[in-house]
């Protein structure tokens, strides 16, 4: 995301200055720039990239789009280096920016929602496969003229993108599609062909149904996007709705380059945890605190742990385990 994002940024005119924690990246950047591949556009733009440790100076606006499972580390090692009147935007999956306010102060936390398909392909390479949706936003819900100045910002790469005042009504509509996400990761199958098979479509819809009623008990005033209408998978609502937003949802994926998430990738491909503690992790503490059950997503939690520790093997069979905990 990171490097979709800066590159369109740097093409445009702004000043980006690059860093990432894995050396042979960062030296292809600054040796032969950072080329931008797939369908959606084909360039490559020379950048600045540094190390962490070699940071230095002061920054008032830093974009965030590390792993939902380094936030907090990566707001710790951004700290020193942040304005006092800086922001950093959290351009990544979950709730990060919760992490990032306690860590920088939530005056200097502007929260980001983001639904394109990007992969790493190799150091230097960044393979974007589709548009998707952008928006920006203030964490406490106002519309400032620093949130107006970052919603310009990312229209240089998105010029569709959104500047709301309900970010974190996007936030959880998106913890409610990625529980689809993981799920689809359950198989070797494109997310397209899992969410159209209709014999596991009543535990898919149960799954994101545990994801929206929590957000719903929060009195989170859900957001729909790219053909994800979380509405539609309201507890109790007749499963016509939710049929409908994954049938939208199948269209949008088999339009995309990127056929398989970014965590069937971290499994398969990068043998690398996934963010699923990050992520679905607070869909089950938020239910557990509001007194509602999480199951299936709980279940789901832990096929994910155990396809990361090699015990289990990516199967269209791991999607009935979720079948029979709806049972």
């Amino acid at each position: 995301m990171g490097g979709s994002v800066g590159a369109a940024l740097v093409r445009t005119g702004f000043d980006v200055l690059f860093v990432d924690k894995v050396p042979e990246h960062v030296t292809a950047m600054n040796e032969r720039g950072l080329r931008i591949t797939g369908p959606v556009d084909e360039y490559v733009v020379p950048v600045r990239a540094k190390m962490p440790d070699e940071v230095s100076g002061e920054f008032h606006s830093v974009f965030l789009c590390v792993k939902a499972q380094h936030t907090r580390e990566a707001a710790e090692q951004l700290k020193p280096v942040l304005a006092e009147d800086g922001a950093i935007v959290s351009i990544q999956n979950g709730l990060c920016e919760v992490e990032i306010a306690e860590v920088v102060g939530p005056d200097r936390t502007v929260g980001a929602f983001v639904n394109f398909g990007a992969d790493y392909l190799e150091p230097g390479v960044i393979h974007r496969g589709n548009r998707g949706a952008t928006v920006v936003g203030e964490i406490d819900g106002s519309i400032t003229d620093r949130s107006r100045k970052l919603h310009s910002v990312l229209q240089a790469f998105e010029p569709d993108a959104v500047l709301t005042d309900n970010i974190f009504g996007f936030l959880w509509g998106k913890l409610a599609y990625a529980s689809l996400l993981f799920a689809t990761a359950l198989t070797d199958e494109s997310i397209a062909d899992v969410l159209a098979e209709p014999r596991h479509r009543p535990a898919m819809i149960a799954l994101a149904r545990e994801a929206v009623g929590v957000a719903l008990k929060r009195g989170i005033a859900l957001e729909g996007f790219d053909g994800f209408d979380p509405r539609a998978f309201t507890p109790g609502m007749a499963d016509s709705a939710a049929h409908s937003s994954l049938d939208d949802l199948v269209a949008f994926n088999r339009a995309s380059a990127k056929s398989h998430s970014g965590i069937w990738r971290d499994l398969a491909v990068r043998k690398r945890p996934t963010e699923v503690d990050a992520q679905l992790g607070w869909i089950v503490r938020e239910g557990e605190a509001l007194g509602i059950d999480t199951p299936l997503t709980a279940s789901l939690i832990r096929q994910i742990h155990e396809i990361e520790a090699g015990r289990l093997s990516h199967r269209w069979e791991n999607l009935d385990t979720l079948f029979e905990t709806l049972r």
